[in-house]
């Protein structure tokens, strides 16, 4: 497994972030490569992603998720394996600090080789930098929010 851990301070108030990070089928908006996300029940979304010709569709379950805080996940089924968390920094009641860690697993030569020269790395900051300004643009107002506990 390879691993991958990023982060961005966004000009949003904590609460703002983490709810908008729990609207999972906005992600196509600001992560390249996704193309579709399907909100199957409270924990279960299917993806569809879509990198560099590459479609790939699996299905991901939060194992945790505490307001304000964390949200973690894990692939269950599909033709992706990875394992996350993402978490939320109160940096001042007006900006917060969003922190990615992520580990995955390469399949074949071109993930492999892709991921020895920062592919994934540099593809997760630039979905940090583009969910910045999605939320940021927006003025702060989120999409909408899911504030239960798994």
């Amino acid at each position: 497994m390879s691993q991958v851990e990023e982060s961005i301070e966004v000009n949003v108030p904590v609460r703002t972030a983490y709810n908008q990070w729990t609207q999972f089928e906005t992600f196509p908006e600001f992560m390249e490569g996704v193309q579709r996300i399907e909100q199957r029940t409270d924990t279960l979304t299917h993806w569809v992603t879509k990198i560099d010709g590459v479609e790939r569709e699996f299905d991901a379950t939060v194992t945790e998720q505490v307001p304000d805080e964390r949200v973690a996940w894990t692939t269950v089924d599909g033709q992706a394996r990875q394992a996350g968390v993402v978490t939320f920094h109160r940096l001042d009641d007006a900006r917060t600090k969003v922190m990615l860690q992520m580990e995955y697993a390469p399949e074949g030569l071109a993930e492999t080789v892709g991921d020895k020269l920062g592919f994934v790395k540099r593809q997760v900051a630039g979905d940090l930098g583009r969910f910045k300004k999605f939320i940021e643009q927006r003025g702060g107002v989120e999409t909408g929010a899911w504030r239960g506990e798994v």
